[in-house]
């Protein structure tokens, strides 16, 4: 009986032993500023990334969910580390302990470790340290240290080295961005470039233009598709320049601007090393405590992304009308069917395309309003907000990204015209009595419109009816270049 009970105790001691045990190795403690912090043994990050992923539960949208954010820290840390031992700051040694590290983050490798949510208060302090943490983990491991081992390669010390959250958050937002446009204006020259397919393919068919919804003077289809995309040409070159605000950045500001704490010549040897590391012009702004506080270069860019919605909510719409109907409606163009568009109307197919690319446009302009509130809201020597900032960026660049494609694909590429409509339109529309002023005069042509609106009859069955004009007059009047104007060489090399 004793030796029984003797038994369970040291099994029940066992276990307990055991869990601890476990316990132990599940975990590791950080110290930090507010004391002691349990980070998950097998975790890169360290306390501060901790306490950001437990303070800020609040939209499900993670640093992670974007992954050239993430190589753009790479780039910003690496840039530093050489730019420090170029300074005499950091010796080559240490150097060489970090270099591999930044470059898993520029290679894509181990997002899973950032998952700071995007709103986050701190100004980006907890992804700043989040990247500091990451890479001193890595440069540890890789080193033959464990993770956590700070005295050798911290953090804080070596990871940020002339540096501050004040420089890099901003400077790490603005290389993201960089490279998420060069996506968003490669879907804008595709898009351009199917309108253009469009405009040539119907370059010579006639049809009504309307203004204030009302017939207004003939144009072509052509026409009508060529300039939709010359509007996204226009945003592509507005969009171009607008980046390049982009590339004026605050490195070697430190806190507020001053440099206080990085060695003399650290923000020309890292704009160097920067520009190295990522083929962009970037250059350090002229004001360092200006750029600091202003968020100027973020307002200009996204400023550019709302006239590109703003233009593509434009043609999406006036695509919709173009195709409504189909049979008691506009009618002239069609658009691909993508989906049954009612649960209670058999037979009805929306644009749901279109409807789309507009409702996505919407949200950007939306998101132009937080950037600008943002913006003006910022307190003296930094603006507290840039991470709403980067998250609306960010959002709308990867909104019209991955929409401006379906749009293309989706949508216009697909996109027929009913000829039939266009002529019937032609031949039955008061507005083409415009084109006949030349040779019938306006006061014949104030008679045919108003006996055309009296009696339903179209301006050229009047015409015909009265022997105004000869057949060959007619034709030649409703010839594409003397209705409309149409010069196909300007169309040659779109």
């Amino acid at each position: 009986m004793k030796t029984t009970k003797l038994m369970c105790v040291l099994l029940i001691f066992l276990s307990i032993s055991g869990n601890n045990l476990f316990a132990q190795e599940k975990y590791r403690t950080e110290t930090d500023l507010l004391g002691n912090v349990k980070v998950p043994a097998d975790a890169y990050y360290g306390s501060q990334a901790a306490r950001g992923m437990k303070n800020f539960q609040i939209s499900d949208q993670y640093t992670n969910d974007y992954p050239d954010f993430l190589k753009a820290w790479g780039m910003v840390k690496l840039a530093a580390a050489r730019a420090n031992t170029d300074a005499g700051k950091m010796p080559p040694e240490m150097l060489k302990l970090i270099e591999p590290a930044c470059q898993d983050l520029i290679d894509g490798k181990y997002l899973d470790q950032f998952k700071i949510d995007l709103y986050q208060g701190g100004a980006g302090t907890s992804t700043n340290m989040a990247a500091n943490e990451i890479i001193a983990n890595l440069a540890l491991e890789k080193a033959g240290y464990k993770k956590g081992i700070y005295e050798k390669i911290a953090p804080t010390d070596q990871i940020n080295m002339s540096q501050s959250t004040n420089d890099t958050y901003p400077t790490a937002l603005k290389l993201a961005m960089l490279m998420q446009n060069d996506g968003v204006k490669e879907q804008m020259k595709l898009l351009a470039k199917s309108f253009r397919t469009l405009g040539q393919k119907y370059l010579e068919v006639v049809k009504m233009g309307r203004t204030e919804f009302q017939d207004a003077v003939p144009m072509t289809v052509g026409q009508e598709f060529h300039s939709y995309a010359s509007m996204l040409e226009w945003e592509l070159a507005n969009l171009e320049y607008a980046e390049k605000s982009l590339m004026t950045l605050n490195m070697g500001a430190t806190a507020i601007g001053t440099g206080l704490n990085a060695p003399k010549g650290y923000d020309t040897y890292v704009i160097k090393h920067l520009k190295e590391i990522t083929g962009y012009n970037l250059k350090n702004a002229d004001d360092m405590i200006a750029a600091t506080s202003s968020l100027h270069s973020f307002v200009v860019y996204s400023s550019a992304l709302k006239t590109l919605a703003t233009t593509l909510s434009k043609t999406s719409n006036d695509l919709i009308i173009l195709s409504s109907g189909p049979r008691n409606g506009i009618f002239e163009i069609n658009l691909p069917p993508r989906q049954p568009g009612s649960s209670i109307m058999p037979g009805k197919v929306n644009p749901v395309i279109p409807e789309l690319m507009a409702l996505v446009s919407y949200r950007v302009i939306g998101n132009d309003v937080t950037v600008n509130i943002a913006a003006s809201d910022g307190d003296l020597q930094l603006n507290a907000y840039e991470p709403v900032v980067g998250l609306t960026i960010f959002e709308s660049q990867k909104l019209l990204t991955n929409t401006m494609k379906a749009f293309r694909e989706q949508c216009v590429s697909g996109i027929t015209i009913n000829e039939e409509v266009h002529a019937r339109n032609m031949e039955t529309t008061i507005g083409i009595v415009t084109a006949l002023n030349p040779i019938l005069g306006h006061h014949v042509g104030d008679e045919l419109a108003k006996e055309s609106m009296e009696t339903g009859k179209g301006i050229l069955e009047l015409v015909r009816e009265k022997n105004l004009l000869t057949e060959e007059q007619i034709e030649e009047i409703l010839s594409p270049e003397n209705m409309t104007g149409l010069d196909k060489s300007k169309y040659e090399n779109k």
